[in-house]
C-alpha cells in the first residue's frame, strides 16, 4: 500500500505537465490555423481559431493579439480596442507591449480619437524607440490633434460673437422699446395739456371780450352774459384722470417686463504577428 501511495505521488506531477504540453499544444494548432485563415482573407474562420486559442488560457497574449487584429481589420475597432487591453495584461515583453501600443494608437485613429493615440504611440515608442512607422504615425496624430483643436478654438469663437450679437440686438430692441414707451407717454402729457389750454380762456381774453361787449340796459341780459354763466371745463374729469394713470401704469409695465427678460437673457493596422 504505502508503494501505491507513493506511486501516485511521484506520477501526479507528470500528469499534470503533460495535461499543460497537450493545452499548449492544441493553442499552437488553433493559432497556426488561425494565421492560415487570416492570410487567406478569410476573417471569420481566423478569429474562430484564435478565440479557441484564447479559451484554452495558455500563449493568451499571443492568441489575443491575433484575435484583436482580426477584429481590427474587420473594423470591430472597440471590441478590438478591449481585447488588445487584454493582450497588454497577458505580456510582459517590450516588442509585445510596443506591438500592442501601435495598434491600439491605429485604432483610436478610426475612431478620431487623436488625443488617445497620441497617448498610445508614445507608449509604443517607449518600448521600442526605433521603430519609424510608430513615429511617423505619432506625428501624424499630434498634427490631427492640433488641427482638431484649433477647429474647436475657432467653432467657439463664432459661437461666442454669435452670443453676443444676440445679445447686442437684444439690447438694442429694447433700448428702442424703451424709447417708444417713452414717446407714447409723452404724447398722452402733451395732449392733456393741450385740452387744458384749449378749454380754459386766457385772462387777455376775458379781458377783450369784456372790452367788445355793447352797453346793455340792466336787468337786459345778453347772449354773452348767457354764456359766462355755463360752467367752463377747466380740467380733465375724475374718470379721465384715472384712465391716463391707468395707460401709463400699463405702459411703465410692459417696460419693466421687457428689462426683465433682457436681465435673464444676458445672465492603419500592423500586421498580424506570430510571437
Amino acid at each position: 500500500m504505502m508503494r501505491s501511495h507513493f506511486c501516485i505521488l511521484f506520477f501526479f506531477p507528470l500528469a499534470v505537465l503533460a495535461q499543460d504540453a497537450l493545452q499548449v499544444q492544441q493553442t499552437d494548432n488553433y493559432i497556426y490555423d488561425g494565421n492560415e485563415a487570416f492570410d487567406a482573407a478569410n476573417d471569420v474562420e481566423a478569429e474562430k481559431n484564435y478565440r479557441r486559442a484564447v479559451a484554452l488560457g495558455a500563449k493568451n497574449d499571443i492568441a489575443q493579439y491575433n484575435l484583436a487584429t482580426t477584429l481590427q481589420q474587420d473594423n470591430y475597432t472597440q471590441e478590438a480596442l478591449l481585447t488588445y487591453a487584454e493582450t497588454l495584461e497577458a505580456t510582459r515583453e517590450r516588442p509585445n507591449k510596443h506591438r500592442t501600443f501601435h495598434n491600439i494608437g491605429n485604432a483610436l485613429m478610426q475612431l478620431k480619437n487623436y488625443k488617445g493615440a497620441v497617448d498610445a504611440y508614445k507608449n509604443a515608442l517607449r518600448n521600442n524607440p526605433n521603430d519609424d512607422e510608430t513615429r511617423y504615425n505619432y506625428a501624424l496624430a499630434k498634427k490631427m490633434l492640433e488641427e482638431e483643436q484649433q477647429e474647436q478654438d475657432e467653432q467657439q469663437d463664432q459661437d461666442d460673437n454669435q452670443e453676443n450679437k444676440e445679445n447686442d440686438d437684444q439690447k438694442k430692441d429694447n433700448d428702442k422699446n424703451q424709447d417708444k414707451d417713452k414717446e407714447q407717454e409723452g404724447d398722452k402729457d402733451n395732449e392733456g395739456e393741450d385740452s387744458q389750454d384749449k378749454e380754459k380762456p386766457s385772462k387777455e381774453d376775458e379781458g377783450e371780450k369784456d372790452q367788445k361787449e355793447p352797453e346793455q340796459d340792466e336787468g337786459q341780459e345778453s347772449d354773452t352774459d348767457n354764456k359766462k354763466k355755463q360752467p367752463q371745463p377747466t380740467q380733465l374729469s375724475p374718470q379721465q384722470i384715472q384712465n391716463l394713470l391707468d395707460a401709463m401704469s400699463n405702459e411703465e409695465k410692459k417696460v419693466q417686463d421687457k428689462l426683465n427678460a433682457k436681465k435673464v437673457k444676458a445672465s492603419g493596422t500592423k500586421n498580424k504577428k506570430d510571437w
